[in-house]
C-alpha cells in the first residue's frame, strides 16, 4: 500500500502544470572530511592557556557588568583565571574612558612629599579577590607627579590614544622605587604575602612603541629598578616583561632581543617572558578577511628569539595580549572589519589559533604558559557595538563560549589527523585562504576525553557546511559505555548575536527580550547527551560543521 500511495502521489504532482519542473534538483552531498583522534597517542600537556584575560579600562572592574563578568570568568575554568589591566598607577579620578583608567594611588604635597591613596586600587583588587580571580599586576604607568615628559598627561581616544605623558619615564627613580615598594607592600599586607608572592608582576606595556615615551635603555633602567623594588619587599615574587608588541614586526623583534641580551648581561631578575601577538584583519567590498597568519608569525618569531637564549628557554612565556588584531576599544563604527567580533567567526578563529600555539611551542621547545585575550567588557555602551569584548551589557557574546569549551580540554593532548588540517607553517605562509581549516584539538585523562572540532576560514563570506567523519580510537578497555555531550557554537547555537539580530537588533530590549538573549548567550548543547558503545576501543561520529563553527565533544566513562 505504501508503494502504491507513493506512486499515486508522484503521478498527481507530475500532472500539475509546471510543478514538477519547479521542484529543486537534489544536490550531491559534500564528501565528508575524515578526522581521526587517537586517545592512546599523547603528544604533550594541555596547559590551560585560555584562562587569562585583560583590558585597558581598569575602572570597569568595579562596575556592575564588570563584577558580573569577573565571576563568570572564574566560574568557566577549573584552574585560576588571571586578569591583567593597564593604568594601575596612573593619576586621575577613577572614571573610565575608552583606553583610559586611573587609580590616583600616588601624588605629592606642596613640598614634594609622597601622598598615597589606595581606595581606588583597593576597590579593583578587592573585586578580583571577591570574584576569585588572580591579578597579573602590570606595573604602569607613571603618576602625574613623576612624569618626565611635557604636554597633556592623559590619553584621549582616538585623538591621542597613547599620547599622554603618563607614558613617559619617571623623572625621579628614587621616588619610583619607593612607589613600587609601597604598592607591593600594601598589596602583601592587604591580601597576604604568600598570596601576592604567587602573582605575576609585569613591568610596563609595549615599550617598543609610544606606550613608552623613552628609549630602550631607559626602559631597561625602569625594568631593573622596578623588579629590584618588588623583590626587596617579596623576595620570592615572580617578575618579568617586557610585554613588547609582536615580534613579527621589526620593533617588537628587536626590542625583545635587546631585552633578553640585557637581562643575560646584567643578570637582572627574570621569572617569565611576555610579548604580544596580533592578527591583521582587512575589509574589502564590505567583506572581512582575517589575518591569522600574522598572529602566528608573531608567536613563531618570538619563540625563536627566546629559544635562541638557552638560559631562558625553560622560562614561562606569557602572551600577555594575543588577539585577532590590536585595538579592543575600536568598535565596528570606527573600523567596519571589527564586526567579526560579534558572531561565530571570532571563536572559530580563536580555536584555529589555539591549536597552533601548542604546535609552535612544541616545535621550538619553549614553555608556553598563557594566551591572554585582551578582551573584557565596555560598560554602558550600545549592544553589539563591535568592541573586542566578551560580553555586551551583561549579555555574553559567542567568543566567551569558546573559552568555556577550552576549559573542557584537560589532561594530555593527543594525536589528531585529517586531510584539511593546516599546519602552523602552512598558515604562516598562506593564511587560510583556499580550503578551510577543518581540524581538531583533543585531550584525554583517566576519566574522559574532549575533542574540539572547527570549520574555519579567514574569509567571512557565506559558504556551505561540511560533514565531518570523526573517528575516536584508543578508548580504554574499561570504557564499555561512553557518554557523549556535544556543545556547539555557530549561527544558531551559543550565539546571542544572531538572536539579537532576529529580534530586529533592539538597543533597548524589553525584559522578555533580554531574558531570551541571556538564554541564548551561554554554551549550548547541539543535542541531548547520549551513551555510545565503543567497538574495539573506537567510536565513529558524524558531524555537520557549518563554516565558522566550533564543536566540543565531551566524553566520559
Amino acid at each position: 500500500m505504501r508503494t502504491l500511495a507513493a506512486g499515486l502521489l508522484a503521478l498527481s504532482l507530475s500532472s500539475r502544470p509546471g510543478l514538477a519542473q519547479s521542484m529543486p534538483t537534489p544536490q550531491p552531498m559534500p564528501t565528508p572530511v575524515s578526522i581521526t583522534v587517537d586517545l592512546a597517542h599523547p603528544v604533550g600537556p594541555a596547559h590551560p592557556l585560555y584562562a587569562w584575560f585583560g583590558y585597558d579600562e581598569a575602572n570597569y572592574t568595579t562596575m556592575r557588568d564588570g563584577r558580573a563578568l569577573l565571576t563568570e570568568l572564574h566560574d568557566l575554568a577549573p584552574v585560576p583565571v588571571h586578569i591583567r589591566t593597564h593604568h594601575l598607577l596612573s593619576s586621575g579620578d577613577g572614571v573610565a574612558a575608552l583606553k583610559w583608567s586611573s587609580t590616583n594611588v600616588y601624588s605629592e604635597d606642596a613640598a614634594g612629599n609622597p601622598v598615597y591613596d589606595f581606595h581606588i586600587l583597593d576597590g579593583i583588587f578587592d573585586a578580583y579577590r571577591d570574584a576569585g580571580v588572580v591579578p597579573m599586576v602590570e606595573l604602569g604607568f607613571t603618576p602625574k607627579a613623576l612624569v618626565s615628559g611635557a604636554g597633556p598627561y592623559e590619553d584621549v581616544y582616538p585623538d591621542a590614544a597613547i599620547g599622554g605623558t603618563v607614558h613617559s619615564p619617571p623623572k625621579d627613580y628614587t621616588k619610583w622605587r619607593a612607589l613600587i615598594r609601597t604598592v607591593v607592600a600594601h598589596l602583601a599586607d592587604r591580601y597576604g604575602r604568600q598570596t601576592v608572592a604567587g602573582w605575576y608582576f609585569e613591568v610596563w606595556n609595549e615599550p617598543d612603541i609610544p606606550y613608552w615615551h623613552g628609549t630602550p635603555a631607559q626602559y631597561f633602567q625602569l625594568y631593573d629598578t622596578t623588579v629590584a623594588a618588588v623583590r626587596s619587599v617579596l623576595p620570592q615574587a615572580k617578575v618579568g616583561g617586557p610585554a613588547t608588541t609582536g615580534p613579527g614586526g621589526a620593533s617588537g623583534a628587536q626590542f625583545l632581543k635587546d631585552f633578553l641580551d640585557h637581562v643575560a648581561a646584567t643578570r637582572a631578575p627574570l621569572d617569565f617572558i611576555s610579548f604580544h601577538a596580533k592578527g591583521q584583519p582587512t575589509i574589502q567590498d564590505g567583506q572581512v578577511t582575517m589575518g591569522l597568519a600574522q598572529e602566528l608569525t608573531d608567536v613563531d618569531k618570538g619563540f625563536a628569539l627566546i629559544a635562541g637564549h638557552p638560559e631562558f628557554r625553560s622560562l614561562p612565556i606569557i602572551l600577555s595580549e594575543a588577539d585577532p588584531e590590536g585595538c579592543a576599544a575600536c568598535s565596528m563604527t570606527v573600523n567596519p572589519a571589527n564586526a567579526y567580533r560579534n558572531g561565530a567567526l571570532y571563536p572559530a578563529y580563536t580555536a584555529a589559533a589555539y591549536k597552533r600555539l601548542f604546535e609552535l611551542a612544541d616545535r621550538h621547545g619553549v614553555n608556553l604558559l598563557a594566551m591572554l585575550s585582551w578582551s573584557f567588557e565596555f560598560e554602558g555602551r550600545a549592544y553589539f557595538e563591535g568592541f573586542r569584548d566578551l560580553s555586551t551589557n551583561g549579555v555574553d557574546k559567542p567568543i566567551l563560549n569558546f573559552f568555556r569549551m577550552a576549559a573542557m580540554l584537560r589532561g594530555t593532548r593527543v594525536a589528531t589527523a585529517g586531510p584539511q588540517s593546516h599546519t602552523a607553517a602552512d598558515i604562516i605562509a598562506h593564511g587560510v585562504r583556499d580550503a578551510p581549516d577543518i581540524d581538531a584539538l583533543a585531550t584525554a585523562d583517566a576519566r574522559g576525553a574532549a575533542v574540539m572540532v572547527w570549520n574555519y576560514h579567514d574569509e567571512a563570506k557565506p559558504a556551505g557546511g561540511t560533514p565531518v567523519a570523526l573517528t575516536i580510537t584508543g578508548l580504554p578497555k574499561t570504557a564499555a559505555r561512553v557518554r557523549l555531550s556535544h556543545y556547539r557554537i555557530d549561527d544558531r547555537h551559543s550565539n546571542a548575536y544572531t538572536a539579537w539580530q532576529a529580534m530586529g537588533s533592539p538597543q533597548n530590549p524589553t525584559p522578555a527580550q533580554l531574558a531570551e538573549l541571556k538564554g541564548q548567550a551561554g554554551l549550548q548543547l547541539m543535542e541531548s547527551p547520549r551513551w555510545l558503545a565503543p567497538s574495539g576501543g573506537t567510536v565513529p561520529l558524524t558531524l555537520d560543521m557549518p563554516r565558522q563553527s566550533v564543536s566540543l565533544l565531551a566524553l566520559d566513562w
